[in-house]
């Protein structure tokens, strides 16, 4: 090639400007990269649960693998495991749905996925009440829509009211995102929190809503859970439900996400995935339908061992100059405030301007990760997964209270 000639390379979709990796991962990578450099690093960026999942879970995807269960699955799903969310959705709860109203996927992700790629024309809205789950307006951008973020305060539990909602609402919003228990606050939606937000729907027929009831098992302190399709039936065709077995049945790696919705939107979301996925890993089905079926005594387990680290987390981090911590009654995060610390510099002098700047300090000068809040919409939190061993919580405590002592 002489110097006159032009180096002509194939180019990307337009579509992937911007389309970044989620902070979570992100930060997770990063703490990834420490430790293979031998620092001992405690990450505490990603919200996947640390227990093993539980025996009969396995085993029942470990039978179906003997029994030559590994062929091409049916797109929407076994019929084995629709029956068991079927039955899930109606006794935990209250909402029925028809067979051909519910399918399966790889995860949540892809349920999110595939609803808002079968709905959302460009410029859509789509309102997320933040803090959000990263994921959310990332999706939203990627497929053309406008994400609009609906700032929650603390003073209100992180919890998106009706006044708000009626405030957002224009001719171009397409949909609402729902997420209790929330990633990343821990928030809980009461009964009455939701029945506010029905009377506002309802006068807005035009807008879809999902309902991410993934956190539903993790709930504290006397709460209950309470499904939006089960509170509002004249809302259930515009209400997308969706669930999975990562975070209540320690089954992340699995990647067996589903949903329950209205048949033509269920049948949009199937076409979409025929196309791209097809059907979730069989011997995955198989484990998840033992999940339903067997394994809530190992659910309670679990939570109590959540509920006791909750306690502890926000207990210490509550004791810290500077930072002050709501105490969650759901999921497996803490989302405390660190406005006492942003101006201040470190103990190897680099400023804290921001919740990024105290994240990034912190991973670097004490091999601590966590997610800064300004990647959930509301600055400056960190959000913190206890979702880890109690000894390694502890240490990680230790960590960060010897960091903001150091901070002047």
């Amino acid at each position: 090639m002489n110097n006159e000639e032009i180096a002509i390379e194939p180019a990307l979709s337009s579509r992937m400007s911007g389309f970044e990796a989620p902070a979570t991962i992100a930060m997770s990578m990063r703490a990834r990269v420490l430790k293979a450099e031998g620092k001992n690093v405690i990450s505490l960026a990603l919200g996947q649960p640390d227990f093993l999942t539980p025996k009969i879970v396995i085993e029942g995807g470990y039978q179906a693998a003997l029994e030559g269960k590994t062929k091409y699955p049916p797109i929407d799903g076994f019929l084995s495991l629709k029956k068991a969310i079927q039955k899930k959705f109606k006794e935990e709860n209250g909402i029925d749905y028809a067979l051909d109203e519910i399918m399966v996927a790889n995860g949540v992700k892809q349920i999110l996925f595939n609803a808002l790629m079968a709905t959302l024309d460009p410029e859509d809205e789509v309102i997320i009440p933040a803090p959000y789950w990263t994921s959310y307006p990332i999706m939203v951008r990627f497929l053309g829509g406008n994400p609009v973020h609906v700032v929650c305060p603390e003073k209100d539990n992180f919890v998106l009211k009706a006044r708000q909602l009626k405030a957002a609402i224009t001719p171009r919003t397409k949909w609402l995102i729902l997420n209790s228990p929330s990633n990343p606050t821990g928030a809980v939606w009461t009964k009455e929190d939701l029945l506010a937000l029905v009377e506002v729907l309802r006068i807005n027929p035009q807008i879809w809503i999902f309902a991410d009831e993934i956190y539903e098992h993790l709930i504290f302190d006397g709460q209950r859970h309470h499904s939006l399709a089960a509170l509002a039936p004249e809302l259930k065709d515009r209400i997308l439900t969706a669930n999975g077995v990562s975070k209540t049945f320690a089954m992340p790696g699995w990647r067996i996400g589903y949903a329950g919705g209205v048949k033509r939107l269920i049948r949009a979301m199937l076409k979409i995935q025929s196309n791209s996925t097809s059907g979730a890993c069989s011997v995955s089905q198989a484990a998840a339908t033992a999940a339903l079926q067997h394994a809530q005594k190992e659910v309670e387990s679990m939570k109590l061992a959540y509920d006791r680290r909750r306690k502890k987390m926000t207990a210490a981090f509550s004791a810290m100059d500077g930072i002050s911590c709501n105490i969650p009654q759901g999921a497996f995060y803490i989302y405390p405030g660190i406005a006492g610390c942003i101006g201040k510099k470190t103990a190897q002098g680099r400023l804290i301007a921001n919740d990024q700047d105290f994240a990034e300090a912190l991973l670097e000068e004490t091999y601590v990760a966590v997610v800064p809040g300004s990647a959930f919409g509301l600055s400056p939190y960190l959000r913190i997964a206890y979702a880890a061993d109690d000894v390694v919580l502890e240490e990680a405590c230790q960590r960060i209270s010897q960091f903001v002592q150091g901070l002047s």
